[in-house]
């Protein structure tokens, strides 16, 4: 019975008062909108204005579709504009999951510019989400993860954000820093009698075992574990065990900038951080994918 033509045709009328300005302001002829007019009438059996009237004056029938027409009219015209962004690509979700605890560092002040430029992206960051970010990504859970660890993959696409280097920080007056041990970089076998501070997560997932230790079948005598970065290099200097983390933190953290550091490997750990998601994404997905590369690829 009701129609938006109709609720758009009254409100119309309340605005202009009168069928010659309502007619011009729809591009309708007078004839035909007092035709739309007289078939709305006829289907709810009652007069919704006196025609005679200056203004047009609404009859109680009128008024309470007037009303509904001022509270609906609103939210139709929202909602299609929201469509049209999500069509242009300038509107919709962004739930990130990171892999990596020192990717917070980075990624949090990358949020106020880039909310900035995209105000109708509602962006949210899960938590530290181990072995289960992939899945999520792929159950489109997630729309993008930040992670190490690229898979073959036809449904994901993987794109390499930066490279970074991974030093090992020694406490003070350390015995790998001294004047007997000369070498400008470390071998696998110099930890097989520290004690490495690492984060909380599988060894499988960390460089240093990966990529340095676990190759070599070795290991440190022992391990301890933490959630914190500052308390990992507060440990360190306390004197309690050696941490690796990236240089690029490092060279952030002006309180701990007086720990010795060494290179692991003659060419230095390196790793490499990529942005997974679907083969297909939106526009302000890739924006903040090339944000970080601008951002952290320098």
């Amino acid at each position: 019975m009701l129609e938006i033509k109709h609720l758009k045709t009254l409100d119309a009328l309340a605005k202009h008062g009168n069928l010659v300005k309502t007619a011009d302001a729809l591009f309708m002829t007078q004839s035909a909108l007092s035709h739309q007019i007289k078939q709305l009438e006829d289907s709810v059996e009652l007069k919704l204005f006196e025609r005679k009237s200056q203004p047009l004056q609404f009859t109680p029938a009128g008024k309470l579709l007037l009303q509904l027409a001022q509270q609906v009219l609103p939210q139709i015209h929202h909602t299609e504009n929201q469509l049209k962004r999500l069509a242009s690509g300038e509107q919709g979700r962004l739930k990130i999951g990171v892999e990596c605890h020192t990717c917070f560092e980075w990624l949090l002040p990358l949020l106020r510019p880039y909310q900035a430029q995209w105000p109708n992206v509602d962006v949210d960051i899960a938590g530290r989400l181990s072995n289960l970010a992939l899945p999520s990504l792929l159950k489109h859970e997630l729309d993008l993860v930040i992670t190490s660890d690229p898979l073959e993959s036809d449904e994901l696409k993987f794109e390499p954000l930066f490279s970074y280097e991974i030093q090992l920080v020694l406490p003070p007056n350390h015995p790998l820093n001294t004047a007997t041990h000369n070498q400008a970089w470390l071998q696998p076998q110099d930890l097989q009698n520290e004690t490495l501070i690492c984060y909380p997560v599988s060894e499988d997932k960390l460089d240093i075992f990966r990529q340095f230790l676990t190759p070599h079948n070795l290991r440190p005598k022992a391990t301890e574990h933490t959630d914190m970065t500052l308390m990992m290099l507060h440990r360190v200097e306390s004197g309690r065990g050696v941490c690796a983390l990236p240089k690029w933190l490092l060279d952030t953290q002006d309180d701990f900038k007086h720990l010795p550091r060494k290179r692991l490997g003659q060419h230095g750990l390196w790793s490499t951080l990529y942005a997974a998601t679907q083969t297909k994404q939106s526009p302000y997905i890739q924006d903040f994918i090339d944000r970080i590369k601008q951002t952290m690829g320098h």
